[in-house]
């Protein structure tokens, strides 16, 4: 997969099967754009393309963004797209100024001057350029002036319920990743540097790996204990996760947010590495416990159903 970051770069794409947005989550209505846009890539031997953004426009846009949150980081979401099979990424430096380009002079200028593509492809409800004013109908209504075709892609949804990444996100709040996991279509990941911590984990038999995520990517609200899988050189290692602020040890501020993985059959030392966790299913709440020989007595219980779950 290609990533411009310059938009004179992606001229020379043939065929070119565009789409565009933030595309947070990648969760299964985007996949089902990706999978729209291969398909159509491969009947006129094209080749797909996602305009995308940064940094996210609500995050210069400074709309509700004291609470903003994200399911992906900019990196993730590269990893995904070339996951789902996207050729060419093309990240436009979002701006103030940028953000008031009306919306035919975005498709004009940026989509129809550069990339110039056969196929522009959206979702059911997408809106782009000044005020969100552009929309699939004003698409259809300058494929005839600038040449090109659109396809607009239905809503998707699991179980009843449409896929969006608000949803999403609400779910992992209150520690729902099995429904998350659904309208994703993957299981929900974080991956950060293990950093120290105070090591009374391995005191009791249980030493964990801390990760510290920046405000904007800790989408959980509240403690819990989870089964998790976690990636880390190539292998992938059963675990299990807590996250919360420690009541037990008292060392966390209410709403000071830590998670701390614990490896099953790892013997190593993990400070200062990049891992990755894919949350599985929650078992339990976060407690507060009378000392830490009735913690470790819980945490054993706590392995015995994550290996059940994870068998």
């Amino acid at each position: 997969m290609k990533v411009f970051h310059n938009i004179i770069e992606a001229r020379n794409i043939p065929n070119a099967v565009v789409t565009i947005g933030t595309f947070d989550g990648v969760h299964l209505g985007h996949q089902a754009i990706f999978n729209k846009m291969k398909s159509l890539a491969q009947i006129i031997g094209g080749q797909t393309v996602v305009v995308t953004f940064s940094p996210h426009p609500r995050q210069v846009l400074n709309i509700d963004s004291s609470n903003l949150r994200f399911i992906n980081t900019p990196e993730e979401k590269l990893r995904k797209f070339e996951e789902f099979g996207i050729d060419n990424v093309l990240i436009i430096n979002f701006t103030k100024e940028f953000s008031r380009t009306p919306s035919e002079t975005f498709i004009k200028d940026y989509i129809i001057d550069n990339i110039n593509p056969a196929y522009i492809v959206v979702g059911y409800d997408h809106h782009f350029g000044k005020n969100r004013m552009g929309d699939f109908s004003l698409l259809s209504d300058l494929k005839r002036k600038y040449n090109f075709k659109v396809e607009r892609v239905a809503a998707q949804d699991v179980e009843h319920i449409a896929i969006s990444s608000t949803k999403i996100r609400n779910a992992l709040a209150v520690g729902n990743v099995k429904s998350a996991n659904r309208l994703l279509g993957y299981a929900y990941s974080v991956t950060a540097e293990v950093v120290r911590g105070n090591e009374i984990g391995r005191t009791i038999g249980f030493p964990t790996a801390n990760l510290e995520l920046p405000k904007e990517y800790m989408l959980f609200n509240q403690g819990g204990v989870y089964a998790c899988l976690v990636d880390y050189k190539g292998l992938t290692y059963k675990a299990m996760a807590n996250i919360g602020h420690r009541p037990t040890i008292g060392d966390r501020a209410e709403g000071d947010m830590l998670i701390e993985v614990n490896l099953f059959d790892f013997d190593g030392d993990l400070y200062g590495q990049q891992i990755r966790v894919r949350f599985i299913d929650r078992i339990r709440d976060e407690v507060k416990f009378d000392g830490l020989q009735a913690l470790k007595a819980q945490l054993e219980q706590d392995r015995e159903k994550v290996k059940e779950i994870l068998k």
